[in-house]
């Protein structure tokens, strides 16, 4: 198994700098901050900070992401691509090392997808005594119950499965974002 990303709504495409296209492999990107002051990071790249998962193919972000099985080709064009952006964009210094970094990124992300197919797995991500710390929540396709009507059964389409502390309150004025493009 391993991530795809997920968009269910367009407001990744407001919400971040680059939106990943729905249905890329995805890593959860934290990588993409280091070495830089988090604290500094505003609007769509601090938005990009607390939630958004990487794109293999375009390093685009995206806020959820699904566990999907992945073939072996599939994977190794993952690690190809990932460290090819690690080289070219990220200052890798060579293939091999890039290669490296990017296998181990890929394993990360699959063992976030050790969940049953269709599972959405969301992150919290925050800079804590100088470290970048992750959370993770899925939630997962809600189980019919005996003597549940298929339309009642299927009314609500997810639940939790996991509980983990809640970060500080975040607020995002999509309606400024909007008219800031402009």
């Amino acid at each position: 198994m391993m991530l795809r990303t997920i968009r269910l709504d367009p407001s990744d495409t407001f919400v971040f700098p680059v939106a990943a296209e729905p249905g890329e492999w995805a890593v959860t990107g934290s990588f993409l901050f280091w070495g830089r002051d988090v604290a500094a990071l505003a609007g769509k790249e601090r938005a990009a900070f607390r939630s958004g998962f990487a794109g293999v193919s375009s390093l685009g972000f995206s806020t959820l992401v699904v566990a999907q099985p992945i073939r072996a080709e599939e994977r190794a064009a993952a690690v190809d691509s990932l460290a090819r952006h690690l080289v070219d964009r990220l200052g890798a210094p060579d293939m091999d090392a890039a290669r490296a970094a990017a296998a181990e990124e890929i394993a990360f992300a699959a063992s976030l997808a050790e969940h049953p197919e269709g599972t959405l797995v969301a992150m919290y991500r925050a800079l804590e005594a100088g470290e970048i710390r992750e959370q993770f929540r899925t939630l997962a396709a809600r189980e019919k119950t005996a003597g549940a009507d298929s339309l009642h059964a299927t009314a609500r389409a997810f639940t939790f499965h996991e509980e983990v502390e809640d970060g500080p309150e975040e607020r995002v004025d999509l309606i400024d974002m909007m008219a800031a493009r402009k």
